[in-house]
């Protein structure tokens, strides 16, 4: 293929991959941030040893983090409506990968909290303040600035991740792809076009993490 043809190939290909593009990111986005609610609900009930509560959110983390993300995205899009439990190919993504990522997100977000010293925690509750005013006010924002590089993590490898919801029916990235060699039969160019555009996404969301370490560590520098 001459280098004419191979611009004309691309030219015609980057709007279809684009979309697709879009959708991966909607699709990262959306459960990064549903996880990271998740997260942050189930590490707090780990670390409140609450009866029952706790143990269920264990067994939660245990379940997710040892079996594969495809095997999870089957059982919600093709073995939920078998008892009558049914959804569409979008919203069963984003609840896939946000069960998901929320379980590696609780134990990120459970050893930024273990990370702040014991110290806070007394200096908080001697000035009266309660339990959960504590974690808000005092030992979340520490935890945060902890969790940023991992939460960052989480959410790039997420972007790849999504191209797993493509057996779903999802015209994200990667099946956008498939798509498109299917009716050009170039597979090469179109593949190194596809992992440029998941390595640009990823870029900037590491250009992202950066501002916002250096933002949250700007009080501990001075």
């Amino acid at each position: 293929m001459d280098l004419h043809s191979l611009a004309q190939l691309l030219r015609n290909a980057l709007p279809v991959m684009l979309t697709g593009a879009g959708y991966t990111l909607v699709l990262a986005v959306a459960s990064v941030v549903f996880g990271a609610v998740l997260g942050t609900l189930v590490a707090v009930t780990r670390l409140a040893r609450v009866p029952l509560l706790s143990q269920g959110a264990t067994l939660y983390v245990s379940c997710m983090r040892g079996t594969p993300l495809l095997v999870q995205l089957f059982v919600i899009y093709f073995g939920l409506p078998s008892i009558g439990i049914q959804f569409g190919p979008i919203t069963s993504g984003i609840l896939g990968l946000s069960l998901n990522v929320g379980a590696y997100l609780s134990e990120t977000i459970r050893g930024a909290i273990n990370g702040v010293e014991l110290g806070q925690w007394n200096a908080a509750r001697s000035l009266g303040l309660s339990q959960a005013q504590t974690l808000r006010y005092v030992i979340g924002p520490q935890a945060l600035r902890l969790a940023v590089p991992s939460l960052s993590n989480s959410l790039i490898s997420l972007i790849k991740d999504t191209s797993l919801v493509s057996v779903i029916s999802v015209s994200e990235l990667m099946l956008s792809t498939k798509t498109v060699i299917a009716t050009t039969f170039q597979p090469f160019p179109l593949y190194l076009l596809a992992a440029g555009i998941y390595w640009a996404m990823s870029a900037f969301f590491e250009m992202l993490q950066k501002k916002l370490e250096v933002r949250l560590n700007r009080s501990y520098l001075r």
